[in-house]
């Protein structure tokens, strides 16, 4: 069943990074871990190799929240190097999907509205908003400050498409926003790179060549910190070797996956989603687990067949804690869930319930 979520889908972004998180995210007492952490997640002792991906964590008092409630590995909400706006009112909808969401279905428009219902499939359209540097370094710090024995915060970063950018400045902005983060103490960083790509060609994880342009001055600034590399879904198994090839020279995990874009639109058939580049969005919930799935086992079968050693986050889908199971299954080393969180905040006691 639903419960009321902790980001507010009826209000705005602001109004929710101001007022929020909400429902019983911030009710009830805190969960009592047992016993001794046992799980290695990128160095860090953690209870349960589970957590909320970068999104809906907006800050510092979401990260608090999702703690206390058993999260035990929280990714603070993509940052960027200087203050981005966020898209317009909504920023989050019902999509109706039969089933899977398939490449093939995805060419298709599907219907949103405020009707959340299981099995549950949203839309979000953020753009990715950041605040100023100088506010989110002091507020990543107090959200580092909240994990609890066990957890960790992880910081996702990106890079900014600006106009008239040349391809070397658009790899400097990532390096920059890498070079602010590694300053917040964040002992793992997460670089998003499944976000727009210079000259809106697509995402920045498709095209593998800058992909490794960035991949490699990130990681003369941060030095020796882990690094995860967050991508979407790869339909091409030789981009995916290529992906695993560029992790194992910089990274230490890759985490699958983001949305699956499609065109969202109103009962009349118009635009669901005010404002430009709006018309496709990304759809995440119910009906991308099988693109989540599929991903890890592929992902994981390239990396041993490569022999590397590089870690893979499972995300997509993870709405119970069944879910959770599967994807372990699956090879993913670790689980994260944002719809499924979103609307139950005790999605982590569940799982842990059953292991124990």
């Amino acid at each position: 069943m639903l419960k009321t979520p902790f980001y507010d889908p009826n209000l705005s972004y602001e109004e929710n990074y101001e007022r929020g998180p909400f429902g019983g995210f911030v009710e009830g007492n805190a969960f009592q871990q047992k016993g001794e952490p046992q799980y290695n997640f990128f160095g860090q002792k953690v209870y349960l190799p589970f957590g909320i991906p970068a999104g809906p964590l907006l800050n510092s008092k979401f990260c608090k929240a999702a703690f206390e409630k058993g999260f035990d590995i929280c990714v603070y909400k993509t940052i960027r190097s200087a203050v981005f706006p966020c898209h317009p009112f909504p920023n989050i909808l019902a999509v109706k999907v039969k089933g899977d969401l398939t490449p093939a279905k995805a060419q298709s428009k599907l219907l949103a509205d405020n009707n959340y219902s299981e099995p549950l499939c949203i839309t979000n359209s953020f753009g990715v908003p950041s605040k100023d540097p100088v506010v989110w370094q002091e507020d990543v710090k107090k959200a580092i400050s909240y994990a609890r024995k066990g957890q960790v915060l992880v910081l996702s970063f990106m890079g900014t498409v600006k106009p008239d950018q040349t391809e070397e400045g658009f790899i400097a902005d990532y390096a920059y926003a890498s070079k602010l983060s590694a300053e917040t103490g964040a002992k793992i960083l997460e670089m998003n790179l499944s976000c727009p790509n210079i000259g809106n060609e697509g995402l920045v994880c498709y095209n593998l060549e800058m992909t490794e342009k960035v991949c490699k001055a990130v990681r003369k600034e941060i030095g020796d910190t882990p690094l995860v590399l967050k991508v979407g879904y790869y339909q091409s198994d030789e981009d995916l070797k290529k992906l695993v090839s560029i992790a194992g020279k910089y990274a230490q995990g890759i985490a699958v996956i983001n949305t699956v874009s499609a065109e969202v639109v109103d009962k009349d058939g118009n635009p669901a989603l005010p404002g430009k580049n709006r018309l496709r969005s990304g759809v995440c919930g119910a009906c991308i687990k099988w693109a989540g799935l599929e991903m890890v086992k592929r992902l994981k079968k390239t990396i041993n067949d490569m022999r590397y050693t590089i870690n893979v986050i499972g995300v997509g889908g993870v709405m119970k804690a069944e879910d959770y199971f599967e994807y372990k299954k699956a090879g993913a080393d670790c689980v994260m869930s944002a719809t499924g969180a979103m609307w139950n905040p005790d999605l982590a006691e569940e799982i842990k319930g059953k292991i124990c």
